[in-house]
């Protein structure tokens, strides 16, 4: 587990999870429980410390071969950066970044636009999680690109811990390839999912569906044990980097906030 009150997830296959959300009306949602942030877009010209808190001096357990280190995540250009390097760190041979939201978010519109990292037994990842270091059940909604194969990307989520619900979806050129923009809109009796402005999975089951408020994450980080599922791992003798250009909450019932916003076409 975590040694910090802001862990990143629980010790899980598939284990990243993060959620923003706005303050939302009565009408709109029956949350289990009510999320602390609002609306936002961050287009990371710089690292907003009130938002974002950075995992730092951890690892996630055996499955995870690198430590989390603040020195893995940075900005430069108006892009955040996440980095998986060899580098002694802790108890592991490679560091790794991982950024996570200080507040809570609930049901409403999830996006952002960033091209993952390249290379076998890596994995890129933007998720909404919330766990017991939080005090609260395991809930997870996700996009992971796995190094195997960055033509695809894994979209999963987990209610009360339990997931096996993944499905591979294309994306076009390779998510590491390029920027592409993932996203998806968590309402109480749906959930649906979009990579590029395009429907992908809509999920109307309610047993399948979070009902808590989570934090917004984005990680990078490897693996030497799980190789069926991520690949196997081979470092490439550089840095790996996720870039992420973009990244926004739009609450349920709150306007759109930029041209390209799936809000802008939903809500």
């Amino acid at each position: 587990m975590t040694n910090s009150i802001f862990p990143s997830r629980g010790l899980n296959l598939v284990s990243f999870a993060i959620l923003s959300v706005g303050l939302i009306p009565c009408a709109v949602s029956a949350q289990e429980d009510q999320p602390n942030g609002k609306s936002f877009v961050d287009n990371f010209d710089k690292i907003d410390n009130g938002r974002w808190y950075i995992s730092d001096g951890w690892n996630n357990g055996p499955h995870q071969n690198c430590s989390w280190s603040k020195k893995e995540v940075r900005v430069e250009g108006g892009i955040l950066q996440l980095q998986f390097t060899q580098a002694k760190t802790g108890q592991r041979d490679y560091a790794c970044g991982e950024i996570q939201t200080t507040k809570t978010y609930g049901y409403g519109t999830y996006e952002a636009r960033y091209r993952t990292a390249t290379g076998s037994g890596l994995n890129s990842a933007f998720f909404t999680y919330i766990g017991p270091t939080d005090k609260k059940p395991h809930d997870e909604i996700d996009f992971e690109v796995l190094g195997k194969n960055p033509a695809q990307v894994q979209l999963n989520q987990y209610i009360g811990a339990k997931g096996g619900n993944e499905k591979f979806v294309p994306v076009a050129g390779g998510a590491d390839q390029g920027f592409n923009d993932y996203a998806f809109v968590w309402e109480k009796d749906r959930l649906r999912y979009y990579v590029n402005g395009k429907l992908v999975q809509e999920v109307t089951d309610p047993l399948k569906i979070p009902t808590h408020a989570q934090k917004i994450f984005f990680s990078l980080w490897g693996t030497d044990t799980l190789g069926d599922w991520m690949g196997k791992f081979n470092y490439g003798g550089a840095p790996a980097t996720m870039q992420i250009d973009r990244v926004a909450f739009t609450a349920a019932g709150d306007k759109c906030q930029f041209p390209e916003s799936i809000a802008c076409k939903t809500n």
